[in-house]
C-alpha cells in the first residue's frame, strides 16, 4: 500500500510541476528573471545560455525535497522523484524536441507536433511582454493560440513577429 501512496506523490508531483513551470515562466522567466531567460528567445550560436540557469534552480528543488525526505518528512522524498522526472520530461521535450538540442527530429502528426507549434507560437514574440503557451507539456491548440496572439498584436500587449500569420 506505501508503494502505490509513494507513487502517487511521484505522479501528482509531475502534474503539479506543469503549473509550476507554466506559472514561473509566465510570471519569473517573462518578467523579473528576464535576464537569464532572454537569449533563449535571441537568436545566438551558443552551446549554452543564461536560461540554462533554471534547470540548476530546479534541481536544487528537486535536491532539497530530497533532503527533506531522508531527515524531515519522508513523503518530500516522492516528490523530489516527481521534480526530477518532470525536469527529464521538460528537458527532452523543450530542449530535444522543440529546440533540438540533443537530437533532429520533427514530427509530422500528433501530440508532439501540437507541442512543437504551440512553443514556436510562444517564441512568437519579440520581448517579454504577452505571448502564449507558457506550459511545456500541456499544449493548446495552435489555431486558438494564433488568434491569441493576434488579439495581443491588435491590443498593443505583444510585438509579434511578422512570420509567424497572427496577421
Amino acid at each position: 500500500m506505501q508503494a502505490l501512496i509513494n507513487f502517487g506523490i511521484v505522479i501528482a508531483s509531475v502534474a503539479f510541476m506543469e503549473f509550476v513551470a507554466w506559472w514561473s515562466h509566465k510570471y519569473v522567466m517573462h518578467g523579473w528573471g528576464w535576464g537569464w531567460h532572454r537569449d533563449h528567445h535571441e537568436p545566438h550560436n551558443n552551446t549554452f545560455e543564461k536560461n540554462d540557469l533554471y534547470a540548476i534552480v530546479g534541481s536544487a528543488i528537486s535536491i532539497s525535497l530530497f533532503i527533506i525526505g531522508a531527515w524531515l518528512w519522508e513523503p518530500a522524498t516522492w516528490m523530489g522523484v516527481g521534480v526530477m522526472i518532470y525536469g527529464a520530461i521538460y528537458t527532452l521535450i523543450h530542449d530535444g524536441l522543440v529546440h533540438q538540442r540533443y537530437f533532429r527530429w520533427v514530427p509530422k502528426s500528433g501530440y508532439a507536433k501540437r507541442l512543437v507549434q504551440a512553443h514556436k507560437l510562444h517564441h512568437a514574440t519579440i520581448g517579454k511582454e504577452g505571448g502564449v503557451s507558457f506550459g511545456f507539456i500541456v499544449a493548446e491548440d495552435p489555431a486558438k493560440l494564433k488568434q491569441e496572439l493576434k488579439r495581443q498584436r491588435e491590443a498593443g500587449i505583444a510585438v509579434v513577429r511578422d512570420s509567424v500569420g497572427a496577421n
